[in-house]
């Protein structure tokens, strides 16, 4: 076991002390600890583990120091990028529709939304798929973008049938999509990069799976 590995035991047990020149050491034996599985005289300190530090740590090469390789290896296991991907799409699609609708009720562009939805494809990514992976921040933040750029196109779209008195169905059936990117172009604004740039980081680090310190700790001790 790594010397972090057998911290996540010493951390609760009430045999621990805490030495200026070791660090936190048995206060059975007054040393640091040596054991490679488990503990013999390991006794829980349901205290201190109420207590432990919950702050996350979602770095994949902090997991690797601070588990066991078959935990580690569990924890890939458990990882569902398919779903984690349609869930992800699913919020950001909904929230386009709602970020467009609002748009076009008030006739005013709320760049916060942006901030939202990014926020809502990352939660429902890390609810459904659990991961651990680069590739769910990866995909987090590009769907989180997409989902943005779709409501600034639905937004438009909403504009044009109200200007034109068609049903929105209508409008987004009968627009020519050879000029897509002319009209995302000439919508396009600076704010709507900076508000994109949150939604991406949102996407991003909220994509993955919550590992806190008392997480570790339990996990080390399966």
């Amino acid at each position: 076991m790594t010397r972090d590995q057998q911290l996540a035991y010493c951390k609760t047990c009430t045999n621990r002390k805490l030495d200026i020149e070791q660090g936190l050491i048995c206060s059975l034996t007054s040393e640091r600890a040596s054991f490679t599985n488990q503990c013999g005289d390991y006794v829980e300190d349901i205290a201190a583990k109420a207590h432990l530090n919950n702050e996350v740590a979602l770095g994949k090469e902090d997991l690797r120091s601070k588990l066991p390789e078959d935990t580690y290896e569990r924890l890939r296991f458990e990882q569902n990028l398919p779903m984690s991907i349609f869930g992800g799409l699913l919020i950001g699609i909904i929230g386009a529709v709602i970020w467009a609708a609002i748009t076009v009720a008030t006739n005013f562009q709320i760049g916060y939304m942006a901030v939202a939805i990014g926020a809502m494809v990352g939660y429902c990514m890390r609810y459904v798929g659990k991961g651990i992976d680069p590739i769910f921040g990866i995909l987090g933040a590009a769907i989180a973008v997409f989902s943005c750029l779709l409501g600034n196109f639905l937004s438009s779209i909403g504009f044009i049938a109200n200007a034109e008195g068609l049903d929105f169905v209508e409008a987004l059936f009968l627009f020519d999509y050879n000029y897509l990117i002319p009209l995302m172009t000439e919508t396009f604004s600076f704010m709507d990069l900076l508000f994109y740039g949150i939604a991406a980081v949102e996407g991003y680090k909220f994509a993955f799976r919550v590992i806190t310190e008392k997480d570790l700790s339990s996990m080390s001790m399966k």
